[in-house]
């Protein structure tokens, strides 16, 4: 006897058989248990999902002449014994009539078809037409087909398939029960592939039937046939390697070990790796289309974990993976992969672009801390524990080591131009010059180096302008206030000065912010935080309306002589308000995603040693410890030290968030720079003479930092 190919011997025989299409199933079944049959099924998918397959299982049900199947003789479950249900199973039933469509597309054909429709069956209980790939009938035999579609006599059943739905007509979809075949997910087809190779004796690597399963793109059927070419092309057993050489593919392996390179942010890895894929030949367009594809998969693992699909077999791989990254990285990294793809077409070469595109996810990668610190999964799950600040950053009790500068110091040195010149980050003690000690451990920011990792100083790098935190001894604090409004060279001999005379300064406060249309009380002194949208507009001199008048409601100045309500700096014990969490803050240095964070928060209560924010709930996607860390030790910047917690729930109605207190004074701005231009007589003049309208929403004010 010939060999029979797989896709054929393991063809399902009844509706138990039947492979991912539960939905289907349960339909059909509960029909035929009910005796509640359509006239007319159209079953639509992709090619090798069980369209044919199904339309024969119900042929079989409709005719099995087995004992004990009630007066009519319909069944769910066929037996597969009798003589009715052989002859379907070997194609040699004289009342189904298979027509290919494909085949037979003229109007001639499908009337010839039709001519038999109106005899009753010759040997089974209903006369079965299926017709395979229906789309292909052309627009008259659509039209000879439609009465009898919708009339047929009560011995006739259409069994219709397609994998075109669409170009079915209006017409003929309404005259048919329709079923959707889903695609198989790669988890179905290897657990149903190992059952049949265990079945047919082969031996096999579930690696290699994870590549199968992704190469079938859900056709059962192809994956099948593809069964059938590894075992021929491994002589009678299916190995990864010979599997993946037959396809042609890209390794998966290489793809991660790619992305593992990136989360140890080391660019000579990125590069041997894409050295070691170059010798295989790939094309490196798919290669970045697969990264960007397991960063996205890394997003998915890291908010809902259980989402994460098993696609590649590597579910827990991903997993731990996704612990090494934090969500800003995964999310940047891949903003660039997909910008880079697009890019592709414009680069001289496709390695070169993909190297290129991996390199600028490092190059832009968020500065300041040497690797990413461990990330709790899932990102909305319980917080980790709260690690305690380090003794002496704040607490008036005890005081810092003399060989370790305070955990939250900004950078070492900062010249006259404001340029860093040292390498501490926020975040770690500041290393010695000259010296070759590590980072402080302590630190869950930082991780234990390797044996052979270059020294702590050209591992750190200096923290961006944005996150830069105030030191926390007052006389470093005086200095950075005074180098604010005075530059750096004054601000050195007016703390001298103090030092000499014992005088210390202690705080850092905004002025009292001016309501709409009161004129500011130093104008001069005020400053702003432009943004990147904000323009400055030129008001003119002849409509009487001052600069004062429109930027009434720009944020006060900062002044070291004016208390701050509910904390002072240096002063751990002291209680932080709300009040306090408001104007401070702005000097907190907080950039990204975490001031987003902490912008829609409110403080809820501080005992004096625990500070707890209550977050809006609408962002309590984005709560993570990263976050929280970050948040806390800006604060201890400021001499707040603390345990922090943050926590989502409802905020109080009275009490505005930093968020919503902005809002409010960039549309008190807003509307004094709109009413100062609708009081301007030539935009009246122009309104008067050519109808002119005033577009409020392009109206922007004024800004007095950037005046000359």
């Amino acid at each position: 006897m010939s060999y029979q190919v797989l896709a054929r011997k393991w063809r399902p025989r009844t509706f138990h058989e039947l492979v991912g299409q539960e939905h289907v199933q349960r339909a059909l079944v509960n029909a035929l248990d009910q005796g509640r049959l359509h006239h007319a099924y159209l079953f639509t998918g992709t090619r090798g999902v069980g369209k044919t397959t199904l339309a024969r299982i119900l042929a079989k049900c409709l005719n099995c002449t087995a004992k004990g199947h009630g007066e009519e003789g319909v069944t769910s479950t066929p037996c597969g014994e009798c003589d009715s249900c052989r002859a379907i199973d070997e194609g040699r039933f004289v009342d189904l009539i298979e027509v290919d469509a494909a085949s037979r597309t003229k109007v001639e054909d499908t009337r010839e078809l039709l001519d038999n429709v109106q005899y009753a069956p010759t040997q089974g209980r209903y006369k079965v037409y299926l017709i395979d790939e229906v789309h292909m009938l052309s627009t008259s035999s659509f039209n000879a087909l439609l009465k009898t579609l919708e009339e047929p006599p009560p011995h006739v059943k259409f069994l219709l398939a397609t994998t075109d739905p669409q170009k079915l007509p209006p017409t003929v979809l309404s005259r048919c029960l329709q079923f959707t075949l889903k695609n198989m997910p790669p988890e179905r087809i290897v657990e149903h592939l190992g059952r049949v190779l265990e079945a047919e004796q082969v031996g096999f690597e579930e690696s290699a039937l994870w590549l199968l399963g992704k190469a079938a793109d859900g056709s059962m059927r192809d994956a099948m046939s593809l069964t059938d070419q590894a075992i021929a092309f491994g002589q009678g057993q299916i190995g990864h390697a010979d599997v993946a050489a037959m396809l042609g593919t890209l390794d998966h392996r290489h793809v991660v070990a790619l992305v593992e390179a990136l989360a140890e942010v080391d660019a000579a890895r990125v590069l041997n790796e894409v050295s070691q894929l170059a010798e295989q030949g790939p094309d490196f367009a798919a290669v970045l289309d697969d990264v960007t594809g397991v960063l996205h998969r890394l997003a998915v693992a890291q908010m809902v974990p259980g989402a994460l699909d098993n696609g590649h077999g590597d579910r827990d791989l991903l997993l731990a993976l996704a612990a090494r990254f934090t969500p800003e990285d995964i999310q940047l990294y891949y903003q660039i992969g997909i910008q880079g793809r697009g890019d592709m077409a414009h680069a001289p070469d496709l390695r070169t672009a993909l190297e290129m595109t991996l390199l600028r996810m490092l190059a832009f990668r968020p500065q300041g801390v040497p690797q990413p610190a461990k990330t709790p999964l899932p990102l909305r799950g319980e917080p980790g524990p709260v690690t305690p600040p380090a003794a002496g950053a704040g607490d008036p009790g005890g005081a810092s080591p003399p060989d370790k500068a305070p955990a939250a110091a900004g950078r070492e040195d900062v010249g006259p131009s404001g340029s860093a010149t040292g390498a501490a980050t926020s975040a770690a003690p500041v290393l010695p010059r000259g010296e070759g000690g590590l980072p402080d451990t302590d630190s869950p920011v930082n991780r234990q180096p390797k044996a052979d990792a270059p020294l702590a100083q050209d591992r750190f790098e200096a923290p961006p302008p944005w996150e830069e935190s105030l030191p926390d001894d007052t006389a470093a604090l005086s200095v950075a206030v005074d180098a604010l409004n005075h530059g750096p060279e004054e601000a050195g001999q007016d703390v001298s000065e103090n030092e000499a005379h014992g005088e210390v300064a202690l705080a850092v406060a905004p002025a009292p912010l001016p309501t709409a249309g009161e004129p500011a009380a130093d104008t001069e002194a005020a400053v702003s935080r432009p943004t990147a949208d904000t323009a400055s507009t030129v008001v003119p001199e002849s409509t009487g309306v001052t600069d004062k008048d429109v930027t009434s409601a720009t944020q006060p100045s900062v002044s070291a002589d004016m208390p701050v309500a509910g904390v002072e700096v240096g002063d751990g014990s002291a209680c932080f308000s709300h009040a306090a969490w408001l104007e401070r803050f702005d000097s907190l240095g907080l950039g990204g995603l975490t001031r987003n964070l902490a912008a829609h928060c409110v403080v809820e209560s501080d005992n004096g040693s625990r500070l707890i924010l209550r977050l809006d709930p609408s962002q309590d996607a984005m709560n993570a410890e990263i976050h929280v860390r970050r948040v806390r030790e800006a604060l201890a910047g400021i001499g707040v030290t603390r345990q922090l917690t943050i926590e989502a729930g409802p905020l109080p109605e009275a009490i505005e968030t930093p968020r919503q207190r902005a809002d409010r004074i960039a549309a008190e701005r807003h509307a004094v720079a709109v009413e100062a231009l609708e009081r301007d007589p030539h935009v009246r003049q122009l309104q008067e003479a050519f109808g002119a309208r005033l577009i409020t929403s392009s109206v922007k004010p004024a800004d007095t930092s950037q005046r000359a």
